[in-house]
């Protein structure tokens, strides 16, 4: 069940019976030069969909822009300040509660919004107005995305290049694959000037990657896509309709100790 799409007495049949909702959250930021700004947002409401599709749970409209200044000097990307995120997240979170929602599945595709997702959960937590996680659908998967890819990459990389190849091909610039690889960074994990003495010395991607990306990008396919994405979706089901069955108050903040 989507949200937008449903006429509120239907909407009140829903909260009169289920507690859960997914919400989709990405961003709008540069994915290389051939990716959309829009794979992250693109690709959370896929898996948000197919999800609720499956299984019935109602799925929000997705939350398109999140924390990404560190890509800010790409065209076109968007950002918030990371407290003008949290805020907003757990303002819209409180809303879902005042309808009778107390579990919420954050269906998370953007990196740089993992922390603050996971702060506004533990803000509702202590609150006890909802039960309130962050999921991340390649960490669901990360032997699947391992086997798939020599050279992996957390931004702009095969396993999202391959995402959008199944969820949007005709937004894959095909013929920039291999300007992606060759002008980004491949072996990403041995790059000598992303860390000093066990500091971490860079604050922006293009410190690290002149277009933007990291990874291999011509190891991905459209049939790898769909590996991907049917293996996420199967990981995101089991996980809320394992949240939907707990009792409520084996999710809710323990009592201090005697």
């Amino acid at each position: 069940m989507y949200l937008a799409d449903e006429a509120w007495p239907d909407l009140g049949s829903y909260f009169a019976e289920e507690s859960l909702a997914i919400v989709p959250l990405g961003s709008t930021e540069q994915h290389g030069p051939h990716l959309p700004e829009g794979t992250d947002h693109m690709i959370a409401e896929a898996l948000a969909r197919a999800a609720a599709d499956r299984t019935g749970y109602l799925c929000t409209p997705t939350v398109n822009v999140g924390v990404s200044p560190h890509h800010r000097q790409f065209h076109g990307t968007m950002w918030v300040d990371a407290p003008v995120f949290r805020d907003y997240v757990e303002s819209f979170s409180e809303n879902l509660a005042y309808h009778g929602i107390d579990r919420i599945v954050y269906v998370n595709a953007h990196g740089g919004n993992v922390e603050h997702l996971r702060e506004v959960g533990r803000r509702l937590h202590e609150s006890e107005t909802a039960y309130a996680i962050e999921w991340m659908w390649d960490e669901s998967i990360p032997n699947l995305v391992d086997d798939l890819f020599e050279s992996n990459g957390p931004h702009g990389g095969p396993k999202e290049t391959a995402m959008i190849q199944h969820i949007a091909s005709d937004l894959v610039h095909e013929d920039r694959l291999e300007w992606a690889r060759d002008e980004g960074l491949v072996d990403w994990q041995s790059h000598a000037g992303a860390r000093r003495h066990g500091a971490r010395t860079f604050f922006d991607a293009i410190d690290n990657t002149d277009n933007g990306v990291l990874g291999d990008q011509t190891d991905a396919t459209p049939e790898k896509g769909q590996q991907l994405f049917e293996a996420a979706s199967d990981q995101l089901v089991q996980l809320c309709d394992w949240l939907a069955e707990q009792p409520i108050e084996h999710l809710m903040p323990a009592p201090h100790v005697e």
